[in-house]
């Protein structure tokens, strides 16, 4: 069974399902991440990372939603009727996402205003969707946690790059909350960077990345 199958016999080892975990991990972050490899959550990728601080808390929320999604949905999955699975799965999806949505602006109302609607859209996000469907539903909880957390942390890491590269690129300087944790003195802020070109410019170089690292491993496995 490949990292991203489904397990259908439903079987998962106590203690983090052993080297199925491993291999779960490895592809949710690296080998088929979600926006690298996949091409999946473009719009979030290309709309809040003109800052580090954004990509980072978009990231975060898209983790605590994939994961509880995850382990919520495949602890229902043998209860929950095949014809139904996908109402199913957006109120479960659409709860967390609430959580998230409402812990922002009660707390982080700056940070809810700069993210806008795209915390409300992670709803529809095919990244969460896609695991619920393609994984959850088919994986005992612990290994479904796993490849939530995989999945998720692979896009987090994503975006974290772009942002980074878009906030230092347009500004020179990295600003998270209050505080100021890079500047380049004497730079000339490069406008670009903090618009839509901007945007796929970074994402543009970041897939091409991935895809030459990708085809070298591939060259070093099938000389």
């Amino acid at each position: 069974m490949s990292a991203s199958g489904a397990n259908t016999g439903g079987f998962c080892p106590p203690g983090g399902c052993g080297s199925q975990g491993i291999l779960v991990f490895r592809a949710g972050v690296w080998n088929n991440n979600p926006i690298a490899v996949q091409i999946l959550g473009i719009c979030s990728a290309l709309a809040v990372t003109t800052r580090l601080e954004n990509a980072l808390v978009m990231g975060l929320a898209v983790i605590f939603v994939i994961v509880l999604s995850n382990l919520l949905l495949s602890l229902l999955r043998t209860a929950t009727p095949r014809r139904i699975r996908m109402i199913a799965e957006v109120a479960v999806i659409a709860t967390f996402v609430i959580l998230v949505d409402q812990f922002l602006k009660a707390y982080y109302p700056d940070m809810s205003g700069r993210l806008g609607p795209y915390v409300g859209l992670i709803i529809t996000n095919c990244i969460v969707m896609g695991r619920a469907e393609a994984f959850a539903l088919h994986n005992r909880p612990a290994v479904s946690v796993v490849d939530g957390a995989a999945n998720g942390l692979g896009y987090t890491i994503i975006l974290a790059l772009v942002g980074l590269v878009r906030e230092l690129g347009g500004t020179g300087r990295i600003v998270f909350g209050e505080r100021t944790l890079l500047e380049i003195p004497g730079y000339v802020p490069n406008h670009v960077m903090i618009l839509a070109p901007g945007a796929f410019i970074a994402l543009g170089f970041l897939v091409a990345l991935f895809y030459a690292l990708g085809l070298q491993r591939e060259q070093e496995a099938h000389p």
